[in-house]
């Protein structure tokens, strides 16, 4: 598999690591030739030099032949425009961080489902932590052909969780609506915005991926 990365902070250089350990086919956009110069002599992957926001660099990224594009700037507005120019381009799939939440709304609204806030996931295991709880418990449970999805509410999932005709052994075992937890049955009414957990087996991962990351693009 193959994976676009714009940006080249620690958070880029440690999952490239990992994504190249594992044989997979890794390029980063970069501004800064001088970081570049210097990454080259760490991972054996590809460099693209130019700002990873612009059309003409993203699509020198090969677009058709990527898996994933990852859109990890320190700047939000930066990651957020390079989302839309990726996605209008035609990458399979992106991912957008940002570290501001008030941004979160706004990449919803966008369609850009693809979103992590680094900062909430942390804060999270560190507060569980603190309160001798084990974040890594779930990871421990979940086992054999097990997994775990998730997705984000768009306006066409408002709908009761019983109405949302999941592939057979599938369940959603909870849902957090505005930061907060909540369990959820099938009789709870989905709204814009709210983040859905999925039990489900792992041959229906591509299914449940195919309805609720968009694939067709604009161009």
């Amino acid at each position: 598999m193959r994976a676009v990365f714009v940006g080249a902070g620690s958070l880029v250089v440690k999952t490239a690591h990992l994504l190249l350990g594992r044989g997979h086919e890794v390029v980063i956009v970069e501004r800064d030739k001088e970081r570049i110069d210097a990454l080259s002599q760490e991972l054996d992957c590809g460099f693209l030099h130019g700002d990873g926001s612009k059309p003409a660099i993203l699509r020198e990224a090969d677009p058709g032949q990527t898996d994933v594009l990852y859109c990890l700037t320190n700047n939000d507005q930066a990651n957020i425009i390079a989302s839309l120019v990726g996605r209008s381009l035609g990458f399979g799939r992106v991912v957008t961080k940002i570290e501001d939440p008030e941004f979160e709304h706004i990449c919803i609204e966008l369609g850009l489902e693809n979103t992590i806030i680094p900062a909430r996931t942390i804060g999270r295991y560190l507060a569980d932590m603190f309160e001798g709880k084990d974040p890594l418990e779930l990871s421990t449970m979940i086992r054999d052909e097990a997994r775990a999805f998730s997705f984000v509410a768009r306006k066409e999932d408002e709908m009761r969780i019983d109405e949302l005709e999941l592939p057979k052994s599938s369940r959603v075992i909870c849902i957090y609506r505005n930061d907060k937890f909540l369990l959820a049955d099938g009789d709870t009414a989905l709204k814009t915005g709210d983040e859905v957990v999925i039990i489900t087996h792992r041959d229906n991962l591509a299914t449940l991926a195919e309805r609720w990351t968009p694939t067709e693009r604009g161009g």
